[in-house]
Order: C-alpha cells, then structure tokens, then sequence
C-alpha cells in the first residue's frame, strides 16, 4: 500500500471506528511510529484529524468548516482540479455550477472558453464570472447560505428544475467506498436538482475529502459521468468505476 492510499484507509478506520491510539494504527497498517506519525501529522495540517492523549480521533463536529477555511486546504490540489476538468468542458455549451471551493477554482478557467453560458447558485463562481468578456451567467435567488456565499435547499431545486445544460460541475462533502456525502439535507438536495439538470455529470473532489464520511449520503460515483481528483485511485477502484462506466481523471 503507497502513502496516498495508506493515509486514505486511515481516514477511513478513524471516521468509521472512532479514536485509535497511534500504536493500534501502526500495528494495524504494519508501519512503523514514526511512520504513522509522519502519516497522522499530514492528515492535522489538513484538518481531517485531531490529535489527543496520544489517540487520533475525527474532528469534533461533523459540520464542514467555513468557506475561507476551506479555500487554502489544498489550494494546488483543486488547481490540478480544475485544469484537469477543462479538458471536458467546450466552447459554446451551457454549464451548471454547483457550490465549493473546488468548483471556484473551475470557473477561474472558464476564462479558457468562449460562448458559455452558466447557470450557478455559487456566488464566489458569479463573481468570478461577472469579469468573463464572453459568458452569460444566471444565478439562483432565494434563502442565502451567509457562510458559504451561495444558496442551497429548495430555492434551488425549484431554480434548477428551469434548465437543461449539457454539462454540470459539483462536489461533495465527502468521499468514501464509492459514495459521496454531504454535511445536510439541503446540500443533497441542491446537488441532485443540479445532477438532474445536466447532460453530462461531473464530480469534482480534491483528495483531502477522501475516506470522510459526513451524515448524509444519497448517490455513489457511478452516478457520475466523469471523477476528476488531484490523486489517483487504486487500480482495482479504477477499474471497477470504469466498468460501471464512470470516467476518471486525476494527475
């Protein structure tokens, strides 16, 4: 097992299993302390983890943190992201954006395209949008999320439920044996009114949100057309999602 997936199955055992002493999770994964240390620091710095007593455990709430936390985790990850996810997207077609800091980083590419058209209830994608010379941009109205600049729940569904693009962009809370998560039942809904509306269903989600399971799940990624991450899967979770016809694109 490399380092990436190492750290992934360890994010794994501590959502699904609660606190581990760092020598249970040596043991376990047949590494050494030091290792394991080197493995349970890098997961800290990412917020994905808490340290105490000596144990590692997941974070005190299962709530995701704010929006301008959660713009510099990973910032060169969602970056390779959002590179990667422009090789789907062409000129002149309609597009749907959904919320996140991934997504952000997708529609500072839309630069690359001409003749869009993009419909978002993603105000920091707005913004960003609103200096594109050549896109028409629709957003939804409704209930505003203060924290995270953007607006969720049934405002959106009724908003989506307009249009038919040819291809929509999300991501998720969280990514774990081939389900996706999110933190509450409005994020659920938005996304799934968005999924619904497009042609072509694209999950953006950087490796940070591997192997976090939050309290709300409702679609697997065979749901999707196409998974871009910034980090590989295994070979055998390749091959698997690719004979269930999802596509994947990761550095």
């Amino acid at each position: 097992m490399n380092l990436h997936h190492r750290r992934q199955a360890l994010l794994v055992v501590i959502n699904a299993e609660g606190s581990q002493s760092t020598e249970q999770l040596a043991r376990r994964f047949n590494v050494s302390i030091q290792t394991l240390r080197s493995d349970i620091r890098a997961l800290v710095e990412r917020g994905l983890v808490i340290r105490r007593h000596g144990e590692v455990a997941p974070p005190p709430t299962r709530e995701n943190v704010a929006y301008g936390q959660r713009q510099i985790v990973n910032q060169s990850g969602k970056q390779v992201i959002a590179r990667l996810c422009m090789t789907l997207i062409q000129d002149h077609q309609t597009l749907i954006l959904g919320t996140g800091t991934t997504v952000e980083h997708v529609a500072s590419l839309l630069r690359m395209r001409i003749g869009m058209s993009v419909i978002t209830n993603n105000f920091h994608a707005a913004h960003i949008l609103c200096e594109h010379p050549d896109c028409s941009l629709t957003i939804a109205g409704g209930r505003v999320r203060k924290r995270d600049f953007d607006v969720i729940g049934g405002d959106t569904l009724r908003f989506f439920q307009r249009y038919q693009a040819d291809v929509g962009v999300v991501s998720v809370g969280g990514l774990s044996k081939g389900k996706v998560y999110d933190y509450n039942e409005d994020e659920v809904m938005a996304r799934e009114a968005l999924m619904q509306a497009a042609r072509t269903r694209i999950l953006v989600v950087d490796s940070s949100k591997f192997g976090v399971e939050t309290r709300c799940t409702t679609a697997t990624l065979s749901d999707f057309d196409a998974v871009v991450t910034d980090q590989p899967l295994s070979e055998h979770e390749r091959a698997y999602y690719a004979a269930h016809g999802v596509r994947f694109l990761s550095s």
